[in-house]
């Protein structure tokens, strides 16, 4: 077992450009950040819309350095579509609810020079669903308001997404995932407040692999464990407006596997720290704006992402 899993190794090593990028599924890095506790206007029904562009010029290896690629772009649109009920059914001292997202991706990837090895953007289309029922707890109250507001959530990511095994990045990831996660939001005074989710993501198996992972003779692969969160701290400057600082931050916590065995110096790991805000149009409709930098990445991308989020409860 030490001998295959050190030649896997070795032929990961000697094929860079096809064997590296993209073994995590997508998941959700600065799409959530202000006041996430709770949503912001009671139980009910919500819809939520998110558009997210990532802009990337840069594919880092192992020792967070650039790999030679020629001028490389990655470009690649999300939108979000979000629909979300919190019933008035108690379960634990909070209310059961439920969670569903159906994504749009439409990835794009050039380079300044031709070359079939390097990685490559698979076509436009629906991405993998979301789904996950969620406890909401109501507001713990201080004095002058709020003072904490959390909810846990069992989300489930589903194969549904368009995948082609001839390319690395693709709106869908071809397995399942678990990535459950905890949101909370702390109040130092009713203006200033600080917000932060928690995910942990597990993957299953993939028995259609990349071309990357082909051309090593994988015949199945699974991603490895991932912790990632957001984490953000704004300022109500006036009673419609919210400004302050968000950020994101992964890290792959196992080996991705080829044909069951662990092949090292893949986990992939993101800090990214940026500006947004809140403009709060009524109680029931909301916009959020964020703009993140990476730094710190591993075995990713290294870009930048701006994202707009319309919440609109019913």
């Amino acid at each position: 077992m030490q001998m295959r899993t050190l030649t896997l190794a070795i032929l990961a090593a000697t094929t860079p450009l096809l064997a590296q990028a993209y073994d995590l599924p997508a998941v959700n890095l600065g799409f959530t950040s202000f006041l996430d506790g709770a949503p912001p206007a009671g139980n009910g029904w919500y819809f939520t819309q998110y558009i997210q562009q990532y802009h990337a010029d840069k594919f880092k290896d192992n020792s967070g350095d650039s790999l030679a690629l020629p001028k490389p772009k990655v470009d690649v649109t999300v939108s979000l579509s979000q629909i979300l009920y919190i019933s008035d059914i108690n379960v634990a001292g909070a209310n059961l609810g439920l969670d569903v997202i159906v994504p749009v991706v439409s990835p794009h990837t050039s380079y300044g020079a031709s070359n079939s090895a390097f990685p490559k953007a698979g076509e436009s289309g629906v991405g993998d669903l979301l789904i996950g029922p969620f406890l909401q707890w109501a507001p713990i109250m201080g004095e002058q308001g709020p003072k904490f507001m959390h909810r846990v959530e069992l989300q489930f990511i589903l194969p549904t997404g368009e995948y082609s095994s001839k390319s690395e990045i693709n709106p869908g990831s071809n397995t399942w995932s678990f990535n459950p996660y905890w949101s909370g939001t702390y109040f130092f005074t009713p203006e200033w407040t600080a917000s932060v989710r928690a995910h942990y993501l597990w993957n299953g198996k993939n028995d259609d692999p990349n071309r990357g992972f082909e051309a090593l003779g994988a015949r199945t692969t699974r991603a490895g464990q991932a912790f990632h969160t957001n984490f953000a701290m704004e300022y109500a400057f006036t009673p419609q407006l919210r400004l302050g600082i968000n950020g994101y931050y992964l890290k792959q916590t196992t080996d991705t596997q080829m044909n069951g065995d662990d092949v090292k110096g893949r986990r992939e790991q993101v800090l990214a720290l940026g500006l947004g805000g809140v403009y709060s149009f009524s109680k029931e409709n909301h916009l959020m704006f964020n703009f993140y930098d990476e730094m710190a990445v591993k075995n990713r991308t290294e870009g930048e992402r701006y994202n707009l989020r319309f919440v609109h409860h019913f």
